[in-house]
Parts: C-alpha cells; structure tokens; sequence
C-alpha cells in the first residue's frame, strides 16, 4: 500500500474489504431467517423430471457457524496483520521485517565460521581450503550464471582466469567490482568514425593491433580514424582500466572477434552491466568470494 501515491486508495481498499466480510455476514444471517413454506412431507412442492422432489431440510448449524468463525477469523486477522490499506496491524509484521529478521538469525550463525577468516590477507584466504569451499559456494550462487561454473565466462561475460581485467586484477579492485557492480558503456562511433567504410577499416586496424588476420590495407586507412577511439583506449590500443576500457592488443575479445563483430561494435556501442552484490552479501562473504575470484587468475600465489 504504501507504493500509493494517494490516501484514497488506503481508504478505497480498506472499504472494499471490510464491505465484502460485512457483506457476507449479512448474507449469511438473511439466509437464515428465510422460512420456506413446506408441505405435511417436508417437500417444497418442487418436482423436476418428474421425481425429483427438492426437500426442505434447513442447513446444518454445524455449518452455519464454521461460516460465522471464518468471518471473526478474518476480522482478527485485519486487527493484527496489514490489510486493511496502510494500517500495518497490532503486531507490525511486514514481509520486508521477516526477510530481514531470518538474515540476521542467518549471519549470527554463521559468523562463528567467518570469523577464523577475520586476520587473514586475500593470499592467504586464497591458499586456505575451508576458505575456498565456501568461496566456492557463494560463487557458484551468485556469480556462476554470468561467468559460468569455471569461471571461464563466455561472450559478454568476462573470464576471470586469464589475468585480464577491465577495471583491474588487484584485490582490492575485484572487492570493489563486487560491492558496487559495474557499468562499461561503449558509445557508438559510427559517427565519430565516418562512413561505413571507415567503420570497416578501423575494424581491420583495431585486428592488427593484436596480430589478428586482417586487411593490411584497410588497416592502414583505419588507423588514422582510430583516434576517435584513443581517449579511451589509447593511441596504443592498450586500454585504460580506470576508465574500463579493454586492452585491444592482447587478442582477447570479449564480444566477439572478427570485422563483422568489432563493426557492429563501433556502429552501436555496447553496454554492459555486473550487478552490485553489497546488498545480497555480508562483509565477511565479500572478503572471502574476493580471494576466490582472485585466485583464480593467481593459481601460484594461491597455492604457496
């Protein structure tokens, strides 16, 4: 109720459920009252398909009353529990206050085994066992669906094993990526770039920028039209990681690799999102997915 803009509709609702029980009891009680008149044989005179008599037995009390107790039941249930508009009810209970209630019940039992991991570097956490177990988990829970179970990503989703990253391989980067989420807007550049054409050339050059098959003539033309794209990845094509930009030489392709991709890449852009995990994880989880996901890409740091 409370994503109403007007109190109105609190009022509207509150009506319209009170009305409706209300409804229903008098319904119930007019029921009762009505007297149908009957023959000497209990009959009502109705005869269908010409032995079908209708009997004028009343309903069963039993059943009158299991009636009655649903409606005190449902009026002591809007007295305690929200339901009636934006009154929350005797007992205050929300849904949002039981989420919250059952998390915090939840990391109270659990921090007794995150606390043995309180002392140690991302190192050392990464070399730790029980530590990776549990890494483990919460990776395959809530990162395994974008990066895949081998953390080997797949196209638009970045593998997290090979060493390259966009914002930078750092503990303390990879912390803050999986804190605040992520955002790498590409903006198109079709018409920084020029024409199609010119859009195809710089393609063939941003291929030789790591030894790809390419059209070296094309790249040639596109090299000058390649600085459009140098504020972000630099006349080398090196990228920048405080920008997120990709490193354009080291023959890895996020989005895919070849003319017609990179093309289309420099026609439309790309945005490309990773959510911010802050409100699904406690600090102590952080810590821990954080030396998973670094050592990954540092398998011998990890191990020693």
């Amino acid at each position: 109720m409370s994503d109403f803009t007007h109190n109105f509709w609190s009022i509207y609702v509150a009506g319209l459920t009170l009305a409706g029980i209300i409804g229903c009891l008098l319904l119930l009680w007019l029921t009762a009252r009505k007297k149908v008149d009957s023959t000497a044989d209990n009959t009502t005179g109705h005869v269908w398909d010409e032995d079908l008599t209708e009997m004028n037995n009343p309903m069963p009390r039993w059943w009158m009353w299991l009636f009655v107790i649903t409606i005190v039941f449902g009026l002591g249930y809007l007295a305690v529990y929200p339901g009636l508009g934006n009154f929350a009810g005797k007992f205050g209970w929300t849904v949002v206050k039981e989420y919250q209630e059952e998390m915090q019940k939840g990391e109270a039992e659990i921090a007794p085994v995150y606390a043995r991991f309180a002392s140690m570097s991302t190192e050392q956490l990464a070399g730790d066992a029980p530590a990776m177990a549990i890494g483990e988990r919460l990776f395959m829970n809530n990162c395994a669906q974008c990066h895949g179970s081998d953390a080997h990503g797949s196209k638009g989703f970045p593998n997290l094993t090979d060493g390259d990253w966009l914002y930078g391989g750092t503990p303390e980067t990879i912390s803050e990526t999986i804190h605040n989420g992520r955002v790498g807007v590409m903006p198109p550049m079709a018409a920084a770039v020029g024409s199609s054409e010119d859009a195809r050339n710089v393609a063939h050059y941003v291929l030789s920028l790591s030894g790809s098959p390419n059209d070296s003539v094309r790249a040639s033309l596109g090299k000058a039209k390649f600085v459009a794209c140098a504020a972000c990845h630099g006349m080398d094509g090196k990228g920048n990681q405080a920008l997120g930009a990709p490193n354009l030489t080291d023959d890895i392709w996020l989005h895919g690799w070849g003319e017609a991709a990179i093309t289309a890449m420099i026609n439309n852009g790309k945005t490309n999102e990773m959510p911010a995990q802050a409100g699904k994880l406690t600090e102590p989880q952080i810590r821990v997915l954080t030396a998973y996901v670094w050592g990954k890409s540092n398998r011998p740091a990890a191990a020693r």
